[in-house]
């Protein structure tokens, strides 16, 4: 991809979805860290590994070179070898395949790229760059993660709640007027840590039973 491209956002659910990183330095493991907590099924791909990189539940490790080819057998690809030639390989093997590559630090073999992140239980605040500057990125994103109340998780857990009731009566959650709600008194509520006096307040503002 050429840097600044406009590029379209997307949240890939990775659960269990077999992923490449090739690699084994600090900058790879930070990748490995990111898929893992999202459920991915990693294997890495180095000759050497620093010590955060131990097989174990959701991680195989394997200890040689990367082999040409590879890249195709998996549904997403990092590759973080600070190797040009090697980094090169793995993006060309993977985009062959159809396969979705990352190359760290090297925008022009990148199918895709990692925004700079911020989570909150089911709350993810991602900022993207196109590349250009990812310590922007993840400036703006501190930026924005410290003008979050504490308690948005909280908050779209009730939210997530109350669409599953709505959903389940046989309602549509696509015609209910949320913005009124969320600049309502529900938000501060669950700010105040009055969780269940925000979501009295929010389904009565639904209109729900009890």
């Amino acid at each position: 991809m050429v840097q600044g491209t406009p590029l379209y956002p997307v949240a890939l659910a990775v659960a269990g979805m077999p992923c490449l990183v090739v690699g084994g330095g600090p900058v790879a493991a930070r990748k490995v860290a990111g898929l893992r907590s999202c459920g991915a099924e990693v294997t890495v791909v180095a000759p050497s590994v620093v010590a955060d990189l131990v097989a174990g539940p959701g991680l195989t490790v394997h200890l040689r070179p990367y082999r040409r080819g590879e890249a195709r057998d998996y549904r997403l690809v990092v590759t973080a070898t600070g190797v040009p030639e090697v980094d090169r390989a793995v993006a060309t093997d993977a985009e062959a395949g159809g396969v979705w590559v990352n190359s760290a630090d090297d925008i022009g073999n990148c199918t895709f790229i990692l925004p700079a992140v911020h989570r909150d239980g089911p709350v993810t605040v991602a900022v993207s760059t196109a590349g250009t500057s990812p310590a922007l990125a993840g400036w703006l994103r501190d930026r924005v993660a410290a003008a979050l109340a504490p308690t948005v998780g909280t908050l779209a857990q009730l939210l997530a709640e109350a669409r599953a009731e709505l959903q389940a009566g046989g309602a549509s959650t696509e015609s209910v007027a949320w913005r009124p709600i969320l600049d309502g008194p529900v938000p501060a509520l669950v700010a105040t840590g009055d969780t269940a006096g925000a979501r009295r307040q929010l389904r009565a503002e639904l209109g729900l039973a009890g």
